[in-house]
């Protein structure tokens, strides 16, 4: 563990800068190519890294787990049991014994004042590997996806399709650090945060018409419309997105070589079709493996 210097952490976007996160993502590619060849990369040997989960996640834990092991080091996972945040010992307490013990900690959550508040006092990196606000661990991956597939996402179209949520928001600021162009489709009512709309820096839309959001479209992205928490909500948001659904129909108003993303779980035909999740051509299942990819290439930059 290193305290000599302020660590750095990464809990939105606009964490890191554009120059940063593009080499992240470049990064993301090289370790994945690495690992697919057999090839050993042990940089964070004897590192350990504390992952605290609020929220539960296959893909988070697994893809940290694992890249930790790839990268040399280990993972501690913590459950709602072990540690509670802010719920008996304060946050910040918490924060300064833990930073004590190990060498990064990733932190999935509701409150993201709550990952804030933990990374002021910590003194090691901390990501946040979820919050209610945003997301962007994943948009990493989903950046990485798309330029494995399509090549430099600067300058191109992005259509959010469906609730103004945390990955909505992140991807409000990946507009901005990317420096693409996002239309957000979303029924009254379930905009994205206005806090969020602020950090687009004039590269986000908001219209009400999903069709004329995705014409022409470069890449095209949905998420669930009931997020873990608002499962009593389930009637009346299913009716507010009615029309929402990302479906063959949807994707053949976009461009000719658009993608399809989703952070996953998807629940077909509901927010997507099932054939256009399925489709053969899917990199849907690409973007879920480059969490672990990404995430490592995270790890590597915080820690080295």
């Amino acid at each position: 563990m290193n305290t000599s210097k302020t660590p750095r952490h990464f809990l939105t976007l606009l964490d890191l800068s554009p120059s940063e996160l593009r080499t992240l993502v470049t990064r993301a590619s090289e370790l994945k190519r690495l690992h697919q060849a057999g090839k050993l990369h042990r940089p964070l040997q004897g590192k350990t890294l504390a992952m605290i989960f609020e929220k539960s996640s296959t893909r988070t834990r697994v893809s940290f787990e694992a890249g930790m092991s790839q990268l040399g080091g280990s993972a501690l996972f913590l459950s709602p049991r072990d540690t509670q945040l802010g719920r008996g010992e304060p946050i910040e307490d918490t924060a300064r014994v833990l930073s004590r013990m190990v060498d990064c900690v990733m932190i999935r959550t509701f409150e993201h004042a709550d990952v804030v508040t933990f990374a002021q006092h910590s003194l090691v990196p901390v990501i946040n590997g979820l919050t209610d606000l945003c997301h962007p661990c994943q948009l990493l991956a989903d950046m990485q996806t798309y330029t494995e597939h399509r090549g430099d996402i600067t300058g191109r179209t992005v259509t959010w399709v469906g609730d103004g949520n945390n990955m909505c928001h992140s991807y409000i600021g990946a507009a901005r650090q990317f420096d693409f162009k996002l239309r957000i489709a979303c029924p009254e009512g379930y905009d994205p945060d206005p806090w969020a709309l602020e950090t687009g820096d004039g590269h986000v839309e908001i219209t009400r018409d999903p069709r004329a959001a995705v014409e022409g479209a470069d890449l095209v992205v949905t998420d669930t419309w009931i997020s873990m928490g608002q499962e009593e909500e389930k009637a009346r948001r299913e009716q507010a997105f009615e029309g929402y659904m990302v479906d063959s129909a949807m994707m053949n108003l976009a461009g000719k070589d658009a993608l399809f993303l989703h952070c996953l779980p998807a629940y077909r035909d509901k927010e997507v079709a099932a054939e256009v999740i399925d489709a053969a051509d899917s990199v849907v299942w690409d973007e879920a493996g480059n969490r672990l990819h990404a995430q490592k290439a995270l790890l590597e930059f915080l820690l080295g």
